[in-house]
């Protein structure tokens, strides 16, 4: 492993490109135990570093001639304590959503905080299909050969496809055998602690569109805009 030093002295731009950047801001700010300041607090606040160097990244990678799902990082993923959920009133974790969206799709409209509350998992795609999607999803260390409860947050985000869904649900899409965790009891059912999925379509896509409200449909379970 190589150590580039300071998170805030990097330059996403000046360093050799990845195809994924991991992240998970310290949960002091965030946890339920904590002072709950937040995505502005000190510690938390890193998580814009993460943003900034992704985007740094690509747009350099864009400038060298890469298009598409080619254009490097494609993928970013960020943990958290389940508290992102209800910090700042749920807020934070709408933001959080919100700025990895908006490394592809700029003028991506305000995520608003569902009536009642984030469910354990959803996920957003583009209305076009195919050109990114973003899931989070809910882990309980339990179901994952450590024997105690302990509830993180993950976050994935395809800005080339539509594999975050498969990344973050099916087994299969990924390197690795962890058949075993699954068969010891972390079925779709316990993943999803009887949330419900959803997605948003925003009209207009990467080519500089995306200004309708986002409405949450229950009964469908999916969210799409207010200006069809």
């Amino acid at each position: 492993m190589v150590h580039l030093g300071d998170i805030c002295k990097i330059n996403g731009a000046e360093i050799e490109p990845v195809w994924c950047i991991t992240g998970g801001s310290p949960c002091q700010d965030l946890s339920i135990a904590g002072k709950r300041a937040g995505l502005a607090g000190a510690r938390s606040g890193l998580f814009m570093e993460q943003v900034r160097i992704v985007k740094e990244m690509r747009e350099a990678d864009k400038r060298n001639g890469r298009t598409g799902d080619m254009v490097r990082p494609r993928y970013l993923v960020w943990e958290n304590v389940v508290g992102a959920f209800s910090s700042n009133k749920g807020k934070d974790f709408a933001a959080v959503l919100e700025e990895i969206i908006k490394i592809v799709e700029p003028e991506a409209p305000s995520i608003e905080v569902p009536e009642k509350g984030w469910l354990t998992w959803g996920g957003y795609h583009d209305e076009m299909g195919g050109r990114w999607s973003v899931v989070w999803r809910t882990h309980d260390a339990q179901y994952w050969g450590v024997p105690q409860r302990r509830r993180r947050i993950s976050v994935v985000a395809d800005f080339g496809g539509d594999t975050a869904s498969e990344i973050q649900f099916d087994p299969k899409s990924v390197s690795g055998d962890i058949a075993e965790s699954g068969e010891a009891g972390e079925g779709f059912a316990e993943a999803a602690e009887a949330g419900a999925s959803y997605a948003v379509r925003i009209r207009g896509g990467c080519d500089g569109g995306g200004k309708g409200a986002l409405v949450q449909t229950e009964k469908s379970g999916t969210l799409g805009t207010g200006n069809d």
